[in-house]
């Protein structure tokens, strides 16, 4: 199979049969053999009925229905599990991905050779509370994962040469960094395309401004696990290290001050009587917690064999 197109959707009902017509006619023009993955991501409206009057339609046409809203990025998860695409796209399925995209960005993957091309919605039209927010995101984005030829990394509209989907999770809210999941994976071929970006034709946008807060958590989190996830002791252990010796040497140099007291005719002065005492006896206290605190997480270091299973009524 050509291509596999991932969609995941949450109360899009009004637009996919637009949007399956589309991508459809697409596909038939380029002689294209391609799978339709409709991701329904506990959707509220008539959505699944929907997608169950196209796959009756046009046998291309899939699709998977959570029992309830999980998000995005565990949407992207499952339809990367069922995809059997050499390439695999994917795009939001609120039309503001424009399907005639499909083509060059799947000539660029099997041509080009480049592992994933992320679509750059250069013209936007969308309102600045968000277009500012998106531009300070990407911004830090780029610099804290090293892809600095990347202008939009939350940009819906992507392609992924196979191994890439089959070799990466995605998991929580990363559908933001996928790029910087794939360089991690080792997929170094990272290229982009500006891409037609339209304006909303149905329904409401479901963007908040707490994805950006989100958004940055995120990326902390991925930069830390992508860093020291194989190795927290690395970190925690580097820090307890240091916060130890600093207490231990603080604690000696308040012993040689007494040693000193007591030779120099002040034998009845307290060690405790010193708020220096109990700061460097904090310090080594805090400084074997941290230590210890990289010793336990080096043993449970990626291990959650739970992490990406989400409950699935009905698939198509």
């Amino acid at each position: 199979m050509d291509i596999s197109v991932v969609i995941p959707l949450y109360n899009e009902a009004e637009s996919l049969p637009e949007l399956h017509a589309w991508i459809k006619r697409v596909m038939d023009a380029n002689h294209f053999s391609y799978e339709i993955i409709f991701v329904n991501d506990g959707s509220t409206d008539r959505s699944w009925n929907v997608i169950e009057e196209l796959s009756k339609n046009n046998p291309e046409v899939k699709g998977i229905k959570f029992r309830r809203n999980y998000g995005k990025s565990p949407a992207l998860y499952c339809g990367f599990e069922r995809a059997e695409g050499d390439v695999v796209i994917t795009m939001d399925a609120d039309l503001q991905d424009s399907p005639d995209e499909i083509p060059e960005l799947y000539r660029m993957i099997t041509e080009d050779g480049y592992d994933l091309v992320s679509g750059w919605k250069q013209k936007r039209y969308d309102p600045l509370s968000k277009t500012i927010p998106t531009k300070l995101f990407n911004a830090t984005a780029r610099a804290v994962s090293g892809i600095h030829n990347l202008h939009d990394f939350n940009c819906g509209l992507k392609a992924y040469r196979r191994e890439v989907v089959k070799n990466i999770e995605v998991y929580g809210e990363m559908h933001r960094y996928i790029p910087y999941l794939a360089k991690n994976a080792g997929f170094a071929r990272i290229g982009e395309k500006v891409v037609h970006h339209q304006a909303r034709k149905y329904g409401k946008t479901k963007f908040g401004l707490n994805r950006f807060v989100n958004g940055y958590l995120d990326l902390l989190t991925l930069w830390f696990l992508s860093t020291f996830g194989v190795k927290p002791m690395h970190i925690f252990g580097f820090l307890g290290s240091i916060m130890f010796l600093l207490g231990f040497i603080s604690v000696a140099v308040i012993g040689f001050n007494k040693l000193h007291d007591m030779y120099c005719g002040n034998p009845y002065r307290l060690v405790t009587e010193s708020p220096y005492f109990y700061l460097a006896l904090t310090t080594m206290v805090i400084g074997t917690q941290l230590f210890l605190a990289g010793f336990i997480g080096e043993l449970i270091a990626r291990n959650a064999p739970e992490r990406n299973k989400y409950q699935i009524e009905k698939e198509l």
